[in-house]
């Protein structure tokens, strides 16, 4: 049975979650998903950065130092012996009288655990169908919250129409999708929305940003139209260990020429590169 990392301490899955815990209760807290790949994490520090700011963000003391949580993280990591998976960190405010309103002298609860996972190498290859669908997410979607119900509800729309993901839009404006953010390619530009209230900047999202400006490919952080999407050369999605997918069908709606297309088979092969960088390191 793997081991699970509860507030700094090794411990296994027996141990209970408090009723009035404020996370079970209300979904207040914040989380990270981190990808391993080979042994090691991908983006620690980025994905722990993110994890501040989102605390921030609630007014919620984090537990510890982000040194020694990262630090905590390796050794769960080690001692599980995960080479291909991810890592699911969620802290909670604690636990609380249940009212509403910030309580005080509380503790922040931590939970870790480990998880095998592998790629979509299938879909990364061949690509993969996605629907659109309205996002009905709050306004704050630039925090990585519990609350997650919606995106929940958009996920499993997407699996009834027997596609990977389910593409939102605000009133004819793409943001993202249930777990991922979205790229459109139109005339060898690669276009993605602000990373605003609206959105989360997905760790994966920055780095593909990064990787178009070392490379030369051109892109641009600008709102685009499901009309867009829908006539766009080329889409695909991108998550933490989903890592790139292309996106060949929207609904029925076939993108380009119906395969995964040269800007999009680009990003992933510098993608893998920088990940084969790290176990190489």
């Amino acid at each position: 049975m793997n081991k699970m990392l509860y507030n700094q301490t090794i411990m296994d899955r027996s141990r209970l979650i408090d009723i009035e815990d404020r996370g079970y209760q209300f979904g207040d807290g914040v989380y990270e998903v981190i990808g391993v790949y080979d042994g090691d994490f991908f983006l620690l520090d980025d994905h722990l950065r993110r994890l501040k700011r989102s605390a921030e963000a609630i007014q919620m003391m984090l537990p510890c130092p982000i040194d020694t949580l990262k630090d905590n993280l390796k050794q769960l990591v080690t001692m599980n012996q995960l080479k291909e998976g991810v890592v699911y960190l969620q802290i909670s405010r604690g636990v609380a009288e249940r009212w509403h309103q910030y309580p005080s002298n509380v503790s922040p609860v931590l939970v870790a655990y480990t998880k095998v996972e592998e790629t979509m190498k299938e879909e990364a290859k061949n690509g993969a169908k996605a629907i659109i669908t309205e996002d009905i997410r709050w306004l704050r979607c630039d925090i990585k919250t519990l609350n997650l119900l919606p995106n929940v509800m958009a996920k499993q729309k997407a699996v009834e129409n027997n596609a990977v993901e389910a593409i939102l839009h605000r009133e004819g404006i793409i943001t993202e999708a249930s777990a991922s953010n979205v790229f459109i390619v139109k005339d060898n530009c690669v276009m993605t929305h602000p990373a605003n209230h609206f959105i989360l900047n997905g760790i994966t999202r920055m780095k593909i940003l990064e990787l178009c400006y070392e490379t030369g490919i051109p892109v641009r952080e600008c709102a685009f139209t499901i009309d867009d999407l829908r006539m766009a050369d080329e889409v695909f999605i991108s998550a933490t260990k989903l890592d790139i997918v292309p996106i060949v069908f929207v609904n029925d709606h076939k993108i380009g020429t119906g395969d995964p297309g040269e800007i999009t088979r680009e990003i992933i092969n510098c993608f893998a590169a920088a990940i084969q960088d790290l176990s190489e390191r």
